[in-house]
This record gives C-alpha cells, sequence and structure tokens, in this order.
C-alpha cells in the first residue's frame, strides 16, 4: 500500500439531506456541542481516552461507526447506562435524528463524532474500546468502488489496534456482496476469530441489540440481513 493510500480519508457518502424540522436544527446549535467529540489538534501519537470524554467513568466504551437515524445506538445506550458509546456519523440529518433520542430520553452516556470516523481513531490509545459496530454501511457493489468499503486491510488493523482482547467487531448488511467481501477479509485477519456455529450465529440479530431503521427498511424489501461478529484475539503475554 502507497503512503498516498495510507492516508486517504476522502469520504464519498452525501453529509446532508432534506432541511431539518426547528427543533432538529435546534437541537443541532444547543446540544451536539455538548456532546461533540474535538479531537485533538496535534498529530498522532497524542492520545485521547475514550473513558475521559464522559462525565463518569463508564465500565466500557463502545463506537458505532455511521449511525444512520441513531435508533440502534440510542436503544443501546438506554439498556446499557453503564457503558460509554461513541456514534460517528457525517450526515447531518442523522446527527440530528439521534440528538432527538439523547434529548427525548435523557441519555447521558453519549457522545458523538459527526465527521469522518477515521482520522478520529488514530488517537484512541490500543485496546480502549469493547466493541466497534458497523451495521448496514453503503456497500459500494461495484468492483471500481471496492476500496470504499469500510471493511479493508487498514481499517481492520486498526480496529484490531483498538479492541481490548475478547472485544467484538460486528458488521450487519443485507446486502451479498458486502457479506462476501467481509467473510472474505475478517476472518483471515490474523486477530479476528468467527465463532460461527450455525446459520443463527449470522441469520439472527443479537440478542442484546435492537433493530435500526435500516434493518427494518431491508426486511421490508424482502432482503435477508447477515449479522456478523467477530472477535479480536488474545493478545501474546
Amino acid at each position: 500500500m502507497s503512503e498516498n493510500q495510507a492516508t486517504d480519508h476522502r469520504y464519498y457518502g452525501r453529509r446532508k439531506g432534506k432541511p431539518l424540522k426547528a427543533g432538529r436544527e435546534r437541537l443541532l446549535d444547543t446540544l451536539l456541542p455538548k456532546l461533540r467529540i474535538a479531537p485533538p489538534t496535534a498529530p498522532p501519537p497524542e492520545s485521547l481516552d475514550p473513558r475521559s470524554l464522559f462525565a463518569h467513568a463508564p465500565r466500557e466504551v463502545w463506537l458505532e461507526i455511521g449511525f444512520g437515524s441513531g435508533e440502534h445506538l440510542a436503544g443501546q445506550a438506554e439498556a446499557h447506562p453503564a457503558v460509554g458509546f461513541i456514534g460517528a456519523e457525517v450526515f447531518l440529518n442523522g446527527v440530528a435524528s439521534l440528538l432527538r433520542h439523547v434529548d427525548e430520553r435523557s441519555l447521558a452516556n453519549v457522545r458523538i463524532h459527526d465527521n469522518d470516523v477515521r482520522p478520529l481513531l488514530t488517537h484512541f490509545p490500543a485496546s480502549s474500546l469493547n466493541r466497534i459496530s458497523l451495521l448496514f454501511p453503503d456497500p459500494w457493489p461495484k468492483n471500481r468502488h471496492a476500496k470504499r468499503r469500510f471493511v479493508g486491510p487498514r481499517n481492520l488493523d486498526e480496529v484490531a489496534r483498538l479492541l481490548a482482547d475478547g472485544g467484538e467487531f460486528r458488521v450487519a448488511t443485507d446486502h451479498p456482496v458486502y457479506a462476501r467481501w467481509t467473510l472474505q477479509h475478517v476472518p483471515q485477519h490474523p486477530d479476528f476469530e468467527w465463532r460461527v456455529q450455525g446459520p443463527d450465529d449470522w441469520r439472527v440479530r443479537p440478542a442484546d441489540s435492537t433493530p435500526s431503521r435500516y434493518e427494518q427498511k431491508a426486511v421490508a424489501a424482502g432482503r435477508t440481513p447477515m449479522f456478523l461478529r467477530f472477535f479480536r484475539r488474545n493478545r501474546p503475554r
């Protein structure tokens, strides 16, 4: 991989959709500044401990990359108040939707990065996250766009660095191309294992999870979601 490829953080998706309602605009102005994560101004290795982002030190920190409209992240945060949740999403309408959930449910354990998550991750120390979720990402199904998929050697190296031993990397998709791509890359990575024992391990959403809007749309359209769970192998002692 060339140096340019290693530092290429271009983002290809949409950043804003239809105009927001006044209430959500207000939350962007008032609540988002309180929850927004500001990456360090100096380049790595200046570190940012994810636990330091929360008023009370959380038992664990879970990251959701591309939280969409925020239903899943908000449901998880409500169900696991002792866990700190970091959500990353560049789509402004999705950020506003999550803020509504946070406001209505009085969630104190959510922090938001409203930009490309990849530069931020380089500031987190090794083994500082316990779960990373990538739910229904843009599949970029054309071969010429494959390099835009989050699942790939460089990002997997970073996910492996950030996850604590036994930590979990969850990938959900309703697109067969992305499912095949994920199964071609993650199980072959030396730091991950796929503990699959039967079809229910990928057909059934994890019991501690909640459905997202994208999952519901996929099911309504007759597509079958896949839920892939990979675990960080223990580091040598």
